[in-house]
């Protein structure tokens, strides 16, 4: 038995997510008395491997080529499965970000392994692997124990601690000949400037219908910016054109789980509560007292979201200038 994490990585530069799989990969070998090793995928990413080292991953795997430079899901597919191949491993580990969503099926189908998605919690009672995911919007929570050969897992971001462990790596680049796609990206058109993504981000504004009108979108902007946040967006507001999909929340969008979730003028559907609701500290702002938001929320607001938003950025800015 041996684990393999799937460190991801964009552009040349680690995702946080990637780093909390080499850590739980290395904590999970400690508890199950085996070993652990992490794969990087892409294309002049070799120099950036060794980094992993710092959180107690002593072998790390290399795959680099030019036809990688792009993400495609057959030549990461590819590379995982030669990776598992050298390192014997039973256990892959991914995060279950956008591209592990797409990958991790992709692997499962090829290693004939079984695949537990979005996990949330780790069981190693006498030596077996039990892994827990939240299910039916996060009101309740399935136990599985995979038995195929290989287990492929994908972890929620920000769920587990990025640990700094600091160790020698010994870093091994695989050759492989990579199959040409069947499907090729020419090109990515990617949004200017600095933004904190969502599914990894420690703090998150949203923003709901109580806005009213798109213009007023700036002061979710403002408090986000105050507290070093990222903003998010409910459905409804997205279908109705003010925000992009991407900054969706939701069961149709993206599923976070930061440790401070602010909710301003979201009534709180379950459809939006299944993308947020494991988030360590939920705060609502809302005019309606009755709203299902503050049923799941640890602090809640009844107010003018219109007259709280500027004083409490104004505070956060106070605060952050201390």
């Amino acid at each position: 038995m041996s684990i393999l994490a799937f460190a991801e990585q964009r552009n040349g530069a680690f995702r946080k997510s990637g780093f909390e799989v080499a850590s739980e990969a290395k904590r999970l070998a400690d508890k199950l008395g085996t070993s652990a090793a992490a794969l990087v995928v892409g294309s002049g990413i070799e120099k950036m491997a060794a980094e992993l080292g710092k959180y107690g991953i002593t072998k790390i795997y290399v795959i680099d080529d030019a036809g990688l430079d792009k993400y495609s899901t057959e030549g990461y597919t590819q590379a995982i499965e030669e990776a598992v191949k050298k390192e014997k491993a039973t256990i892959i580990l991914m995060p279950a970000s956008a591209m592990g969503r797409d990958l991790g099926p992709r692997v499962a189908g090829r290693l004939k392994a079984g695949l537990a998605t979005d996990v949330t919690h780790f069981d190693t009672d006498g030596g077996k692997l039990t892994v827990t995911r939240p299910v039916m919007a996060g009101k309740a929570f399935q136990k599985i124990a995979i038995k195929t050969a290989h287990q492929v897992i994908s972890l929620r971001p920000n769920v587990f601690r990025a640990q700094e462990n600091p160790v020698q790596a010994n870093v091994e680049k695989l050759s492989i000949a990579i199959k040409p796609a069947r499907v090729k990206v020419k090109d990515m058109v990617v949004e200017s400037g600095k933004k904190i993504e969502l599914t990894e981000a420690d703090i998150i504004v949203s923003g709901g219908r109580g806005l009213k009108a798109p213009e007023h979108w700036e002061m979710i902007v403002k408090l986000a910016d105050a507290l070093g946040a990222a903003h998010g967006a409910s459905r409804a507001v997205v279908d109705a054109g003010w925000r992009s999909h991407e900054e969706q929340v939701g069961q149709t969008g993206k599923t976070v789980s930061p440790q401070l979730y602010i909710a301003v003028g979201i009534s709180g559907a379950i459809q939006h509560l299944a993308g947020m609701s494991s988030s360590k500290y939920i705060v609502a702002i809302n005019s309606d007292a009755e709203a299902p938001i503050f049923k799941i929320s640890d602090y809640g607001i009844v107010g003018d979201l219109f007259e709280v938003l500027p004083e409490l950025t104004k505070q956060a800015a106070q605060m952050k200038g201390k």
